[in-house]
């Protein structure tokens, strides 16, 4: 289905019901509601008011629309911070308090805040929990989003403190794990720990690295209490929540989507893009400025999609030009319709568009909607109504799980974030490489986290498992798809120290290797690595392994192992460039016996059941790699520019 986001409180009351009825006209299905309107629902401490809502609500039922409700704690209003200031949360890059003016102004360790957002929180759940119009709900909005997952309070130091301690018991036993007898770093009690930040020069990794830890584990405690709430007060409904990318949260991910029904994504394809690939040349970026680049969403569906399993939503889907990029191009014709296949087709089941109309004040005036400010409509209408009545004519099936696994671990990006050894260094930057050289393959690929089951795959990839947990190692024992490891891995223990044995440390059950040196070089001054008859690119993270008893199949220049097998698995030592990535996941797919569609350009693939969806990014067409005697559902042979085909065997 299609939705929107809907804000009955930003419009006068009587467009409402014509609103409501343009949406279903539409072909929309779907509004979500609320996530930013505290200070209307409860406008004085203690004293609510809901009969606008009641009645938003009934005018989108009544017009054949399905609601879904959201908990408004992104936004807490001026006079719940004048109550309570200790709310604020403080930037622990500066030091400064941040203040009231904007939203995400809370700290997870603020009791205060704790008590104000599971107040509102119940008091929506009660009223609306069983409402008929009310399928579903959204907890918060786009948690930790603006850098917000790290608080420098005094509230967050005391809750550092107390984590602290529960997990080590004593103070010397904690002096002994994070080897504080560097720099006469040594404590005598939990209560003389600071956080880890204004020191002179950089501070202990496994203090950062704790500090991360318990900051992630204050977000989901604040959400499973929120998610605790509404499964009380609302049986029978989903329960969602709405992430940004996985890597700019500062959280495991995972952990948070654990109680949910499914997880949602706030899909911006042409917003992000401008960060993402900041390090393009213009020429690289140019044919990408107006379509988002053919791997970036995608990467982030399948993550989206693995973090509970199940069909996923796009809650926010760019239907124009936004307001808080860097530069805010429109999207090229035909890409919003081509978007949202591909969220489709990567297993979304709902694609909700943000926002309905554009709102002519505030913060986001500038931001596209459906409609302009004047209600008349934006350039997307008619490809949406397009949208709209394809899905109506194409059954989608069950998604199937993929034939290659990709492992996803926050530790190792936060180790990045921590203690990086080399510029040129970014897990991120490593995942996606990875993820984009298994799409030029064509192949379709599920996230996974450290430790999940691997029944069923046949290709298992790791590009980096810092810190592995007994369950993780023992996933990929068990597994008999053939396993890639990637650089960095098992390099430290969970208290970020080098593991006895050195490097990869519980890795080595698996490959009977050690890791002696590490090397990290500028992007520009590479070395060689050399496979199967070919020279590649070697550079800015490269290890020295003593193989063992592994099987060397990748040298550097000098003749040194840089690619080692033993059994099923694989470990690369070094970062690498895309013509390695494709060569040898080539060849593991040959041996496994995946079949692979290689494709170049701005063409990708994707299955969903018996469906293969092709999306042409780029502004020429191109052929379709259907089979011979495949039946198209949508489109033809030969892909326009900015479309898509769907086929299926014939």
């Amino acid at each position: 289905m299609l939705g929107v986001c809907y804000y009955p409180e930003h419009w006068p009351e009587e467009l409402w019901a014509s609103d409501a009825a343009r949406m279903h006209a539409l072909g929309l299905r779907m509004v979500r509601i609320g996530e930013f309107a505290w200070s209307r629902m409860e406008p004085d401490p203690g004293r609510y008011d809901f009969l606008w809502l009641d009645r938003a609500i009934d005018v989108l039922g009544a017009a054949g629309l399905k609601v879904v409700m959201c908990t408004p704690t992104a936004t807490p209003p001026k006079w719940l911070i004048d109550q309570h200031p200790e709310i604020l949360p403080v930037d622990p890059a500066t030091g400064r308090t941040r203040g009231f003016g904007s939203r995400r102004h809370t700290d997870f360790s603020s009791q205060a805040w704790l008590a104000a957002a599971r107040n509102i929180t119940e008091v929506l759940a009660k009223r609306y929990g069983e409402n008929p119009h009310v399928v579903g709900w959204q907890t918060d909005n786009e948690l930790c989003c603006h850098d917000t997952t790290l608080s420098a309070s005094p509230a967050a130091r005391d809750g550092f403190r107390a984590w602290l301690a529960e997990q080590y018991g004593t103070i010397s036993a904690l002096n002994a794990a994070w080897g504080n007898v560097f720099w006469s770093m040594e404590y005598r009690s939990f209560d003389e720990i600071e956080l880890p930040v204004g020191a002179v020069t950089e501070t202990s990794p496994a203090h950062r690295m704790a500090w991360f830890r318990s900051s992630s584990a204050a977000v989901v405690a604040f959400h499973d209490e929120a998610v605790a709430i509404l499964r009380a007060h609302a049986p029978g409904r989903f329960i969602t929540h709405n992430f940004i990318p996985m890597h700019e949260t500062g959280i495991d991910n995972h952990a948070l989507a654990a109680p949910l029904d499914f997880a949602s994504y706030d899909n911006y394809p042409l917003g992000r893009a401008d960060l993402a690939l900041a390090a393009m040349t213009a020429e690289q970026f140019r044919p990408w400025m107006r379509t988002g680049h053919p791997d970036f969403q995608a990467v982030l569906f399948d993550q989206t999609r693995g973090l509970t399993g199940r069909p996923f939503w796009v809650m926010e889907q760019q239907p124009g030009p936004v307001n808080w990029a860097s530069h805010n191009p429109r999207p090229a014709p035909g890409m919003v319709r081509l978007w949202s296949w591909e969220a489709f087709a990567h297993g979304a089941a709902v694609v909700s568009f943000f926002r309905w109309r554009q709102a002519p004040f505030a913060q986001e005036q500038m931001h596209a909607g459906l409609l302009r400010p004047d209600s008349t409509e934006a350039e997307a209408w008619p490809e949406i109504a397009q949208l709209a009545a394809e899905l109506g004519d194409i059954t989608l099936p069950e998604t199937t799980q993929a034939p290659v696994a990709m492992i996803v671990d926050v530790e190792a990006q936060w180790l990045c974030a921590i203690e990086r050894q080399g510029a040129g260094y970014d897990y991120t930057a490593l995942l996606w490489s990875w993820y984009g050289a298994l799409r030029q393959l064509g192949l379709d690929v599920d996230f996974v986290a450290p430790g999940a089951d691997l029944s069923g795959y046949k290709l298992v990839l790791a590009p980096c498992l810092a810190m592995p947990t007994p369950a993780a190692v023992e996933a990929l024992r068990d597994t008999d798809a053939l396993v890639v490891i990637g650089p960095r891995s098992g390099a430290k223990t969970r208290d970020v120290t080098i593991p006895d044995g050195l490097a990869p440390g519980p890795l080595k059950a698996l490959l009977p290797i050690r890791v002696l040196s590490v090397e990290t070089l500028r992007p520009d001054c590479p070395g060689v690595l050399a496979y199967d008859g070919a020279d590649y690119v070697s550079t800015r993270w490269r290890e020295s392994i003593d193989p063992g008893e592994a099987a060397v199949i990748g040298q550097y220049e000098d003749g040194a192992p840089a690619l080692v097998r033993h059994g099923r698995v694989h470990y690369l030592a070094a970062l690498t460039d895309d013509a390695l990535l494709s060569a040898l996941f080539s060849d593991l797919c040959a041996e496994a016996g995946i079949a692979v569609t290689p494709v170049t350009g701005a063409l990708r693939l994707r299955r969903r059941g018996a469906l293969t969806f092709a999306f042409n990014y780029g502004a020429a067409p191109v052929p379709a790699p259907a089979p011979d005697g495949a039946a198209f559902l949508l489109g033809g042979p030969a892909i326009g520019a900015h479309d898509l085909a769907i086929w299926t065997h014939g």
